[in-house]
C-alpha cells in the first residue's frame, strides 16, 4: 500500500499515485482528494522506499507506522504532545528503541507523526506490504 503513497518535495501532505505517463504522473491528495499533475523534475518519493536508521539494519517505514498504529490503537496522534526534542525522542524510543539517535533527526520524527496522522485520517491503515502467495 505504501508503494503508491507519495511525498512530493515542496508540496504539503501525501498523495496517491493515480496514473503515470512519459514525464508526468497524476496524483491525488489524500486529504483533499484533488488530482494534480506531478512532473519529472519534482522530487517524488514513495513511502514504501523510506526506511529508518537503527543501530542494526534499517527498518522500513511501514513497520514503524504499523507499530505506532498498534500501540495507539489506530488513533491519530496529537502533535501538541510532541513539541520538545525530549518528547519526540521519547516517543520514537518507545516505537523503535534501537533507532539511530545521531542520524534520525527530530524533524524526521515530526514528519513520521505527520504522515501517520494523514494516513490514519484518510483511512489508509494497511502499512505493511502483503506477502504474495505462490499462486499469485
Amino acid at each position: 500500500m505504501l508503494k503508491k503513497i507519495l511525498s512530493i518535495s515542496g508540496k504539503p501532505g501525501l498523495y496517491r499515485l493515480i496514473s503515470y505517463g512519459n514525464k508526468i504522473i497524476v496524483v491525488e491528495g489524500l486529504a483533499d482528494k484533488k488530482r494534480m499533475p506531478a512532473y519529472s523534475n519534482y522530487k517524488i518519493i514513495s513511502l514504501g522506499d523510506i526506511a529508518i536508521y537503527t543501530s542494526g539494519e534499517e527498518v522500513p517505514l511501514g513497520n514503524v507506522l504499523d507499530t505506532i498504529f498498534k500501540k495507539y490503537e489506530g488513533k491519530a496522534l496529537d502533535p501538541a504532545n510532541y513539541k520538545t526534542a525530549e518528547q519526540l525522542q521519547e516517543f520514537f524510543g518507545d516505537i523503535l528503541p534501537d533507532y539511530d539517535r545521531e542520524r534520525v533527526y527530530n524533524t524526521d520524527i515530526k514528519k513520521v507523526i505527520q504522515w501517520y496522522n494523514i494516513l490514519v485520517n484518510a483511512g489508509e491503515t494497511n502499512f505493511l506490504e502483503e506477502e504474495k502467495t505462490e499462486e499469485e
